[in-house]
Parts: structure tokens; sequence; C-alpha cells
């Protein structure tokens, strides 16, 4: 007979088999050696004197990111890029002492105190968000300068001061107290093309109005133009610092970049069979019964599905892998669930392992496939698994 203790003890271990199991009914692997990898062969590929900065923004690329920030910094990064104050200070609390620029605009009394408490670096886009700046950090009195970064618009259309005002915007920010210029920048809108005309275009005007504010006399301490597209496609454009995203989740930004460095994909998602049932022939499956089945068929649920990431209309259009082998998908795709014919493997048992993206042997399920059945981009699969789904680091 058990004593109390034993009884306790076995009745935890098995409360805690339950939450891992209900924890893990699907799931995110992100193999950061892979990642390491991946900013390593970005390393290699710039000159000695230019910085990398990872770009973790919108919690790495879905990614998690503060193992994906640790990680690519002891792997040769030297900044890192969010889009909003709070990323920044995630990674603050994080004990992250490496320069973070926030690549979005900021503007209120909150986010500027914020800023300089946590020591982060924003994006100035234009002489009111500068003045705002500069008049907020002299109402409380913060005496030490804080760096910024001046963005310019030389074709994107998105933040940023006109390239032909460059001059006069870095001579405002010059003579603001309480600012200090650390960077100034720009982004390319189409480096993923093979045409180059346009960033072409954009880097010349890049020159352009830097070659003007040096001639004021003025020596911008760095200079940063480059995402993953322009990293890879250009070295022109790799300047003092290069900004890649895409490239260190080991994912090409476009089909003529892909050899240009050996990269591999950080990202993994898998999920567990739930069900497994035999259904007659000519029966509905899912809502709407948009499948059909042809004939008697052999069918698994498993624990993934819209709410986690895996979008709706990929319905009756994916194939995912069990034991190394393909199997479709069938039915509309639902909020957490969805189905697939296993007929091709009649033993399979629930609990089960499958593959939506990700490897297994020599077979392979890629984000650019469900992307290029979308017709989307890869960056919006990747951003698009939710936080239910636990990111298990993987070496």
């Amino acid at each position: 007979m058990l004593s109390h203790d034993q009884s306790t003890t076995i009745a935890a271990n098995q409360q805690c088999d339950t939450y891992a199991w209900f924890s893990q009914r699907a799931w995110v692997e992100v193999d950061l050696e892979a990642l390491s990898h991946n900013v390593r062969q970005l390393r290699k590929f710039l000159s000695p004197h230019t910085q990398l900065m990872a770009v973790v923004k919108a919690d790495a690329y879905g990614h998690g990111s503060v193992t994906v920030a640790q990680t690519a910094l002891q792997s040769g990064a030297s900044w890192l890029g969010v889009a909003t104050v709070p990323e920044g200070i995630q990674l603050r609390e994080a004990g992250i002492k490496a320069p973070i620029l926030i690549l979005g605009a900021t503007y209120t009394s909150e986010q500027i105190h914020a800023i300089a408490h946590w020591k982060l670096q924003p994006t100035l886009c234009s002489p009111k968000q500068a003045l705002i700046f500069s008049t907020t950090l002299e109402a409380i009195k913060y005496n030490t300068p804080i760096a910024v970064h001046v963005k310019l618009d030389t074709g994107m259309s998105r933040l940023g001061t006109d390239w032909q005002q460059a001059t006069e915007f870095v001579q405002l920010v010059e003579r603001l107290p309480h600012l200090k210029i650390a960077s100034i920048y720009s982004h390319l809108a189409t480096a993923d093309s093979p045409d180059p005309t346009v960033m072409q275009q954009q880097h010349q005007r890049f020159k352009s109005a830097i070659a003007r504010i040096k001639e004021m006399g003025i020596e911008p301490p760095c200079l940063h133009l480059a995402n993953s597209a322009g990293t890879l496609a250009d070295k022109a454009l790799h300047y003092d610092m290069v900004r890649p995203g895409l490239a260190i989740y080991g994912l090409s930004p476009a089909p003529h970049l892909q050899n240009v460095i050996d990269l591999k994909p950080v990202l993994q998602v898998r999920a567990r069979v739930t069900q497994v049932k035999t259904i007659a022939e000519a029966t509905g499956v899912s809502y709407g019964h948009h499948f059909i089945t042809p004939g008697e068929m052999r069918i698994a649920v498993v624990g993934i599905g819209y709410a986690d990431g895996v979008p709706r209309n990929l319905s009756n259009k994916i194939q995912v892998l069990i034991r190394g082998k393909r199997v479709r998908q069938i039915g509309t795709i639902t909020m957490d669930q969805m189905m697939l014919d296993v007929s091709i493997i009649p033993d399979l048992q629930e609990g089960e392992v499958v593959t939506l993206l990700g490897q297994e042997g020599s077979e392979k399920i890629t984000v650019d496939d469900w992307a290029g059945e979308l017709n989307t981009i890869s960056w919006e699969i990747l951003c698009g698994f939710k936080h239910r789904l636990p990111r298990l680091g993987v070496i």
C-alpha cells in the first residue's frame, strides 16, 4: 500500500503529465543552432567593419524575441531592432544590454520617458517629432543626451523625412538639446525584386543626401540601409551596419537570392493526433462539408487550427508529415483542429506527432509552400503563430 507522501507524489506527477499533454497539443520548435548558423553566415558575408543588427520585432517574427535576441548576440550580432517601446523593454527586462533601435515612430511623453529610462534608441522621422523629444526631455530635466537615429524616406513612402530635406532635418537635430545622432538610415522598398532599378535609385538618393550632409560639416557616425534582401543583393548597400530580419530565421527574401549564403530554417510547427477513426464513403468532413469522402477513409483529428495561426484559407490545399510520409489535410480547418486523410498509415495512433512545417527524413514542408498557396509572403506566415503555441528551443 502506498504511503500518503507516495500517493501525493504520484498525483502531482499525473497532474504534470496531464499539463504537459495539454500544453503540447501543438507547439513551435525553434532551432537555436540553425539560428546561430544563420547569424554566423551573415556575419561572414559582411566586411569586418560592418555591424549586424538582428531584427527581432513582432516577437522575433514569431520565434520568441528574448531567446532569439540572446542567441543572435552570442553568434555575432551587435545590435537589436524592434518596432515598439514595449518590445524593447521586454528585452531590457530579460537583462539584454546591447543597443536596441526602435524602428517605429514614437511621440508620446510616456514613450519618451520609457525610452530614456530603459536606454532605448528611437527613430526620428520628422522635425516635429525631434522637437517633441527635445522639449519632453528638457521638461523632465534629463541631462544625458539620448542616442537617436535619423530616418530618411528615399522611396518607401513610409516613415522618414524626404531625402531632399535631409540636410535641414539633420541640422535641426544637431542643434536640439538632449539629442545625439547615432545614425542616419533609410529603408529599401524593392530590394527583393530581380529588377534592381528602384533599389539603385533609392541608394543613389541616400548617397546624395549623405554627401550634402557631409558638405555641411556633419559626419554621420553610422549609416545603414540594407534589410535582408539588400544585404544579400548588393554589398555596396552594407555601409556601417545591416538590418536582416527574415534571413536570420533561415528564409530567403526572394527566390533569386536563395543561394547567396547557406541559410537553415529555424522554425518548425508540430501538433499531436487527438483522434483516429474510419468514416464511410460519401461522408462530409468539417464545417460546410467542403470535402466529401470518395470512399471509406481513415482520418485523423489534429489539435491545431486557425486560432493557433494555421490560415483557414489553406483548407484542402496543404499536406503535412507523419512518420516521414506526406498526408493531405481535408475539410475546413477549424479554430482549434484540423482533419487529415491518413489512410496510408492504417496503424496511426492518438498522440503521434504531425509536422505541419518542418522536415522529417527527406520530406519537408516549408513556410514558402504555405505562402505560395495563399499568394502572400513568408513574413506573414511566421508572424501568424499565436502565443498559445509554446515556443520550444531546440539546440
